[in-house]
């Protein structure tokens, strides 16, 4: 029988990692970067910094860009390892800190939504072999998400410090569920309750229920007459697979809604991100959806099976479940795998939204209650609830 990993395997761990100018800059006046690991930093920039008298023995530099090849094939030659960033690539080999929406939209303003950094990039994934890239595309896309990994640990750190893991909430549920529309509502009020609760919203990132979820977390310090207001304006444009309607009236409610700008600095008071649309982990194997531009961070993957584990692992405060179909489902019980074997320790409440969808369309508590109840940690099937109302959901969730 499975047991759960030891806690050193799945929690993040200490790392010697810079991953800012000002954080290297400082390094390098000691003199020694030593064991350190530096990553995807500008290094050619003026003003370059002198790496000729730094101390660089066992130092990884990756995805890093320096004012010539001469200076990274001296610091090879005094004992530095240098992964150089892949050259013809949208995306960077080693990205230092999350996604923001303005960075996955840019380029919509002058091209629409094919002009868009998100979308350039997806073309490129589709053009490079899509989920089965040649080997130099899979190098630079694992080294990408590697990245993400880094700096959502990064994102996340400060926040769980503060609030615990019981204090993250997964929301799920159907992408193509279309903006204005009854479910659409209940996940915006969901998510803006969870937000001013003190709760981190994290989504898988797409359209429909997710980001439902995110606009609710990103109006978090507005009423609740404003988001209606802003679901109404969103409803002029219900439908995704009309890519720039669609895009545009996002950015249209982020520039009339916007919140106060929230710091990239990594810090311990870095956490009102979180309550200007918490969390989203989308993946370019879905890029055919446009990106959710409501949450305050994105982990945006190449890898689907990552990000989904991710997700997963992130919301030990609970998960809701909105009406969804496969995906939905198979996210269900990947996520009572979890529970079951304890695989990321103790989890939160299941929450269903929906109980006539949950018990009889696709009738999921009939399976999943025997299961939790056979966990080798005990009956685990008091953690699934069934309801219609949003307000009992955030009651659940928020109980501890």
């Amino acid at each position: 029988m499975p047991t759960p990993p030891p806690a050193d395997v799945i929690e993040p761990q200490p790392t010697n990692e810079i991953e800012t100018r000002d954080e290297f800059d400082r390094r390098l006046a000691g003199g020694d970067l030593t064991g350190l690991t530096v990553q995807g930093l500008r290094l050619d920039l003026d003003p370059p910094p002198d790496l000729s008298r730094v101390t660089v023995t066992g130092t990884l530099f990756v995805g890093c860009r320096f004012a010539s090849r001469e200076v990274g094939a001296d610091l090879v030659r005094r004992g530095a390892n240098v992964v150089p960033p892949f050259s013809g690539l949208p995306y960077p080999t080693q990205p230092s800190h999350l996604y923001t929406p303005e960075e996955l939209a840019a380029g919509f303003a002058e091209a629409g939504f094919t002009g868009m950094y998100d979308t350039r990039v997806y073309a490129h994934f589709r053009a490079h072999g899509g989920a089965l890239p040649d080997v130099r595309e899979a190098l630079g896309q694992r080294l990408h998400d590697h990245g993400v990994d880094n700096a959502l640990a990064d994102a996340t750190r400060a926040w769980l410090a503060a609030h615990g893991p019981q204090s993250v909430v997964g929301v799920m549920g159907g992408h193509a569920v279309p903006r204005g529309s009854v479910p659409y509502r209940m996940a915006a009020v969901l998510g803006w309750q969870l937000a001013r609760a003190d709760r981190l919203v994290v989504t898988g990132g797409g359209p429909g229920v997710m980001e439902a979820a995110n606009l609710g977390a990103y109006l978090a310090d507005h009423s609740a007459e404003e988001l209606t207001g802003a679901i109404d304006l969103l409803a002029a444009a219900p439908d995704f697979t009309d890519h720039d309607r669609y895009t545009k009236a996002a950015l249209q409610v982020r520039e009339r809604y916007a919140p106060p700008p929230v710091p990239r600095q990594r810090g311990v008071d870095d956490l009102a991100w979180a309550r200007a649309g918490g969390l989203a982990v989308p993946t370019w194997l879905y890029g055919h959806e446009p990106a959710n531009l409501f949450a305050g961070r994105i982990a945006k993957y190449f890898s689907n099976a990552i990000r989904e584990d991710t997700i997963l692992r992130l919301a030990r405060g609970g998960i809701v479940f909105a009406p969804g179909r496969a995906g939905t489902v198979q996210e269900v019980f990947q996520a009572a795998t979890k529970t079951f074997y304890g695989t990321d320790g103790s989890s939160g409440a299941y929450v269903f939204l929906d109980r006539t969808f949950w018990t009889t369309e696709l009738p999921i508590e009939s399976l999943l209650r025997p299961l939790l109840a056979a966990s080798p940690f005990g009956d685990l099937s008091p953690t699934i609830h069934l309801t219609d109302d949003v307000h009992e959901a955030v009651r659940v969730l928020t109980a501890a």
